[in-house]
């Protein structure tokens, strides 16, 4: 199985905005990979369905990692749809060029941004999803009707700022409750997890609800990282 654009898989397009979830997205995340060899650690799961990338300012979060020169990189490297993930400060000021830079899904942090909503418009304007992410201490209720502005919800199922951390499980009400308002046509995202998802937690959060997993140690910490791309697809689709 390829690229989101591959039939079988869930496809998203930012024009139309239509969802048609089929199976599972998988995203690994390179902030586990090998940053000197980034793109043959891109072509190491080409068959994945988004390719995540941590933009992390070390200011939002205590830790630096890649910026938009990295994407601009990867984006000639890869033919995977870029899912960036921005934990920085001033969201609404340097969201918008990573979607100018062809990334297919650009989310911020709500705890970071003064404007959400303009914010997710200019993301849209510029030709990506718009993604909303918040930090497992942040509740879901108060943004059920911001959400409406957006095409995926990353519910961070670790603090953000650091790979390997362990899977919080106390966060997945949110993850059901956000699949409760898709189903009742109250919203029309993808539902997305990020932190400490490997074979076991991945079923936990596909019965919840989510559909796009991100995972970083558990795919490019296995030998093979192609075929832990293909367990984790295969247990989340058993889940659900």
């Amino acid at each position: 199985m390829g690229p989101a654009a591959t039939a079988g898989v869930a496809i998203t397009t930012a024009r139309n905005r239509k969802l048609r979830v089929v199976e599972p997205l998988i995203a690994p995340s390179i902030l586990s990979a090998d940053f000197a060899h980034l793109a043959d650690e891109a072509a190491a799961v080409r068959d994945a369905d988004w390719l995540h990338v941590d933009v992390m300012d070390n200011h939002f979060v205590p830790n630096l990692t890649l910026g938009p020169p990295v994407v601009d990189s990867l984006r000639k490297a890869t033919e995977l749809p870029l899912d960036c993930h921005l934990m920085i400060e001033d969201p609404d000021r340097w969201a918008p060029p990573y979607a100018e830079r062809g990334a297919h899904n650009v989310t911020f942090h709500v705890e970071a941004a003064t404007d959400p909503v303009q914010t997710a418009r200019a993301i849209r304007s510029a030709g990506a999803l718009a993604g909303l992410a918040i930090k497992p201490g942040t509740p879901l209720a108060p943004y059920l009707e911001v959400l409406k502005e957006f095409d995926t919800l990353l519910v961070m199922t670790v603090e953000p700022g650091f790979g390997g951390q362990a899977f919080i499980a106390d966060v997945l009400p949110k993850v059901r409750e956000a699949r409760r308002q898709v189903e009742s046509g109250h919203l029309r995202l993808h539902i997305e997890v990020d932190g400490g998802i490997d074979a076991d937690t991945i079923v936990a959060a596909a019965e919840a609800g989510a559909d796009v997993f991100v995972a970083g140690s558990s795919v490019y910490g296995a030998a093979d990282p192609a075929a832990a791309v293909r367990r984790l697809r295969a247990a989340a689709v058993r889940a659900r």
